[in-house]
């Protein structure tokens, strides 16, 4: 069968919050979100696997508090008056376990922030203990902060979140085809993520629409 060229199109994720699929595995996160400005120290945790929607669940809270949004990796000391000038998002903590220089810099962003008035939210993969910080002073600024936690995906979610990448790729998948893949996979977000760019690129080389057969043919790859 001819095969066509498979283009790397840029993926549009959909994050608002109408986009935001609840179920028991995020509703308590979702809620605590939701909660704010009402946080215990005006502080946040968003703890959960990778893909299990902590960046969408940033998002939806920086558009109801008009927050800045930063990547850990990102932050330096001089980026830190300006963005403390408001409420923050910071993405991925734990990715700074090794940076001593994000870390005095996240430090810092977090004094100024609250002593500003401000509200600090904070993501990563597993609980702040866990994010592998070397910094004393950081690590006791996290001590008590209030942790939201995003469960491994339940039936329901697991679907949702498929449908969801899907649908950000603009493919629509039958539900046959979702509850075949919902039901055979690895119960991971991860999967997920994996499992619908494979669908989407074998889908594309061989001019296919997406269905079970070739939902089948990916997960007997692994």
């Amino acid at each position: 069968m001819a095969q066509q060229l498979n283009f790397d199109l840029p993926v549009r994720a959909a994050l608002g919050r109408e986009d935001f699929f609840v179920s028991p595995a995020n509703a308590m996160a979702l809620g605590l979100v939701d909660g704010w400005p009402n946080w215990p120290g005006a502080k946040l945790v968003i703890s959960g696997p990778a893909g299990s929607g902590k960046t969408h669940l940033a998002r939806v809270w920086a558009k109801i508090a008009e927050a800045s949004v930063i990547s850990a990796t990102d932050l330096t000391d001089t980026a830190v008056p300006d963005l403390a000038r408001g409420p923050v998002a910071v993405e991925d903590v734990h990715l700074i376990a090794g940076n001593p220089v994000a870390q005095t810099a996240l430090f810092h962003l977090h004094n100024l922030t609250l002593a500003e008035g401000h509200s600090l939210l904070l993501t990563g993969i597993g609980t702040p203990p866990q994010w592998g910080l070397t910094l004393p002073d950081l690590l006791s600024r996290m001590q008590g902060t209030t942790v939201a936690t995003m469960q491994d995906p339940d039936d329901m979610l697991l679907m949702a979140v498929l449908a969801k990448q899907f649908g950000d790729r603009q493919l629509t998948p039958n539900p046959e085809t979702l509850a075949y893949l919902a039901k055979h996979m690895d119960r991971s977000f991860a999967d997920a993520a994996r499992i619908v760019q494979a669908l989407d690129a074998l889908s594309l080389s061989e001019k296919r629409p997406i269905t079970r057969a070739l939902a089948k043919r990916i997960l007997d790859q692994d």
